[in-house]
């Protein structure tokens, strides 16, 4: 069926039930000569006539009787949809679809998820947990989370947690061995635990000097795609490794690994929550980017 003619099939039904021009005209905000024509282009359109005109009455033709009678529920269930829409518009339900590395989906994310689903239980949340960056339109996401660096043009970017930095670490045992680098330069005579990200590149480590940013490349004899197992090789010895700060603080604190090259490792800005337009913003995703972003601010101010 083309879906033009459901305008003109709802006027139809309209003076068959009002069996006035006048008055379904009145009711749909048109004018009876606009309504007539509309109900004689859908008859030209059908073939048929569907009305039977005098100057008092308007009855129904065999037709128009037949039309009407699947016509009717068709329409009362096109408006039942209309109105659930409506009526849920403002409520936030249904699966909301995050892509979003491992880091923050543990420090950002779940902390506090017992709460956002105590508040809205109506929102099922999926995290699927993507090293990469990802397309959140073509992949079918509501909305994504990566460092603001990466983020692609035009996406709506929300900051989510605190400033981050790095730290380059190493266990006294490396140190004792081998010695203390005092400058990033001297990271070339080390062994250092690169990372291999999921599209084969090997990542260099990032460092400031004097407000400018540069890259070393490092090599080592370990080379890893997984951080958590990079942490253990590093507490086990293997060599230098450079990850966030936060994720090392407790070996910090307790010794277990030790700190160097500190002053080339400077703030800066962390993870953000993104998606594509703010046009018809669904609630589910409203409710959440406020309450990860409220829960974030109050937990790291």
């Amino acid at each position: 069926m083309d879906p033009a003619l459901l305008p003109a099939l709802a006027a139809f039904a309209c003076v068959a039930r009002q069996a006035s021009f006048r008055q379904a005209a009145i009711e749909l905000g048109v004018s009876p000569s606009a309504l007539s024509q509309t109900i004689r282009n859908l008859e030209r359109r059908l073939g048929t006539r569907l009305l039977q005109r005098t100057t008092r009455t308007v009855g129904l033709t065999e037709p128009g009787q037949r039309l009407l009678q699947e016509t009717v529920p068709a329409l009362a269930r096109i408006g039942s949809a209309l109105q659930a829409m409506e009526e849920s518009r403002d409520v936030p339900s249904g699966q909301l679809r995050i892509t979003t590395p491992r880091y923050p989906a543990e420090h950002l994310l779940l902390p506090f998820l017992p709460q956002f689903h105590a508040r809205y239980p109506l929102v099922k949340v999926e995290l699927s947990i993507q090293p990469a960056m990802v397309d959140v339109v073509a992949e079918g996401f509501d909305a994504g989370i990566r460092l603001g660096e990466s983020l692609a043009a035009g996406m709506i970017a929300v900051p989510l947690g605190p400033p981050l930095r790095l730290a380059v670490v190493a266990s006294p045992a490396y140190l004792h061995r081998h010695g203390v680098p005092d400058r990033p330069e001297a990271l070339v005579g080390h062994a250092c635990i690169p990372h291999r990200n999921s599209d084969g590149r090997i990542m260099p480590w990032e460092f400031s000097r004097d407000g400018h940013d540069f890259y070393i490349e490092v090599d080592g004899p370990l080379l890893l795609n997984d951080s958590h197992l990079a942490l253990q090789a590093t507490r086990a010895g293997l060599g230098l490794q450079q990850v966030f700060e936060h994720n090392v603080r407790a070996d910090l604190d307790a010794g277990r690994l030790v700190r160097v090259l500190d002053a080339w490792q400077l703030p800066f800005a962390g993870f953000h929550l993104y998606y594509p337009s703010r046009d018809h913003l669904a609630p589910k995703l409203r409710v959440f980017i406020d309450f990860m972003r409220a829960a974030n601010a109050a937990a790291f101010k």
